[in-house]
């Protein structure tokens, strides 16, 4: 069974997220093999405050 985290900064609507979810269980399905129904996939939204890049929050940059 395929366990996928998703971490993507917050803001994605709902439409955005059912297509992410969808097109990884897709790539999941083709590429290992596993059936669609033991596909798990986790989405964890990030607030900017939460995220860094090159030791700067990316919530400073705003």
């Amino acid at each position: 069974m395929p366990y996928v985290t998703v971490k993507m900064l917050e803001g994605r609507t709902d439409e955005q997220k059912r297509a992410c979810v969808e097109k990884v269980t897709d790539a999941i399905v083709e590429t290992t093999g596993a059936s669609r129904e033991k596909v798990v996939v986790f989405l964890e939204d990030m607030k900017k405050s939460e995220y860094a890049v090159g030791g700067v929050r990316l919530s400073d940059l705003d």
